[in-house]
């Protein structure tokens, strides 16, 4: 009977044990996170690096993207290039053609198994061909993903079967932006909301299930690159369009405009998402910036500030991350290539460093340097995968940049302004990190 009370309480904690790391554990499953800001919401990582390195759990082939990797209820989500015939020069204002596949997989998450797969034959014609940009978005059983030339298509995630497939040329007269559709869709409830682009239809609502529109919103020239983010504040939930001519607040059932405010980055670079802290947002892009306070109706809303040269930092593929305990942002300058502390309330730079963005700090002039920041909730630390493919686990505040450990994951093979980089947001999920390239996934374990 002892026996059988004591395996009997072995069984219990252990569910109990299983019960509240479910409770803890999140999900990856939309660009930057469960809530898309940035936070990586589990307890455990690695104080010091083990010896040998981050342990690897698995790996396994893939082919060209951009588009980091997703994780929902046991299974990773990966968007993909196939590659059949062109040549990729990554020439910055340089179309290349290609032909090849675009390529939606799933894998188990414990073993790396792929379950299915579903692709379609998509030629290329933009500039940096080597795969899709935009994350994929899994919401319940449905996995929503935009291809570089405009195809917004949702799969059924349990078994890949399409479901409905939208391409912004033929239904909007979309003109395949030069760096392609790089804006990672959002699903808000029953609807999927894209950046598209066209007139009157900047950005557009579509039905999870049928891919039927409900509704569009704003115009523009071009859509730029950034995909639509949620603005919470006041216990209410708005949409944000963060687009070439400026940022936008719509509200989710109707696409009615709440707000605007003007921001006009260089060559309609508006890609970093914009960031918020309570009732501040932050928006960023190339060579503009900007501080806003949120106030009690539209009409309250005010710019405390706008980057000036030598403040703020203008961030481009990677976003800023908004430190609120630390009154400061932290982000990759687009001109500089460093990762930078910046004063919250002035714009003013706290301290500059290319340690965590290049392989090479001392290199002449490099642009673009990127480091994709993740604050780990429990710790207070921060998770950086840089352009070299290495996993930086670091303390940042006010007063500077501490680096702890750091780990190479992947090879950069892509390149760009002719150095080598993996320009791609890992996810953090089930313990672990999961970061690609053009030729492989890993995922390898961060949790002690």
């Amino acid at each position: 009977m002892s026996k059988l009370i004591a395996a009997s309480m072995l069984a219990l904690m252990l569910e109990l044990l299983l019960s509240i790391h479910s409770a803890v554990a999140d999900d990856w499953p939309q660009w930057r996170g469960p809530k898309g800001d940035g936070n990586y919401n589990e307890p455990g990582l690695f104080a010091q690096l083990p010896d040998g390195g981050l342990p690897q759990v698995w790996r396994a082939d893939c082919g060209y993207g951009y588009a980091g990797p997703v994780v929902a209820a046991g299974r990773v989500f990966l968007f993909e290039y196939v590659k059949t015939s062109g040549e990729i020069t990554n020439l910055p204002s340089r179309r290349d053609e290609l032909e090849g596949q675009e390529r939606l997989r799933c894998f188990d998450v414990k073993t790396g198994n792929e379950i299915w797969s579903s692709e379609y034959d998509r030629s290329y014609s933009v500039s940096y061909p080597g795969g899709p940009r935009a994350t994929p978005t899994v919401a319940g059983d449905y996995v929503v993903t935009l291809g570089v030339e405009g195809d917004l298509m949702c799969h059924r995630a349990s078994d890949g079967q399409r479901l409905w497939h939208v391409n912004f040329r033929d239904k909007y007269g979309v003109e395949t932006p030069i760096w392609g559709h790089s804006a990672s869709p959002l699903v808000m409830g029953d609807r999927v909301v894209a950046t598209v682009g066209g007139k009157d239809a900047l950005a557009v609502a579509f039905d999870l299930k049928t891919g039927a529109e409900q509704w569009t919103a704003l115009n523009a020239d071009e859509p730029g690159y950034c995909g639509p983010t949620t603005l919470d504040y006041r216990g209410e939930k708005s949409l944000l369009i963060f687009y070439p001519l400026g940022v936008a607040a719509l509200t989710p059932t109707t696409g009615a405009v709440e707000w605007t405010a003007e921001i006009r980055p260089k060559f309609g670079m508006s890609i970093a998402t914009p960031v918020q802290s309570e009732n501040r947002l932050f928006v960023s892009g190339y060579g503009e910036s900007m501080m806003m306070t949120l106030g009690e109706s539209p009409q309250q809303n005010s710019i405390d500030w706008r980057g000036k040269p030598n403040t703020s930092v203008y961030a481009s593929n990677a976003t800023p991350y908004f430190g609120a305990a630390e009154n400061a942002i932290f982000g990759c300058d687009i001109e500089t290539s460093e990762l930078m502390g910046v004063d919250s309330n002035t714009g003013e730079r706290l301290w500059e460093t290319k340690a965590a963005t290049l392989a090479d700090p001392d290199a002449r002039r490099p642009r673009h340097g990127t480091a994709f920041i993740v604050r780990h909730t429990a710790s207070g630390k921060y998770l950086l995968f840089n352009e070299s493919g290495e996993l930086i686990a670091a303390n940042m505040s006010r007063d500077g940049y501490d680096e702890l450990w750091r780990d190479k994951l992947v090879e950069p093979t892509s390149d760009a302004f002719g150095r080598p980089v993996v320009w791609v947001h890992p996810a953090f999920a089930e313990g672990c990190v999961f970061a690609r390239n053009d030729k492989e996934i890993v995922c390898n374990r961060i949790e002690e």
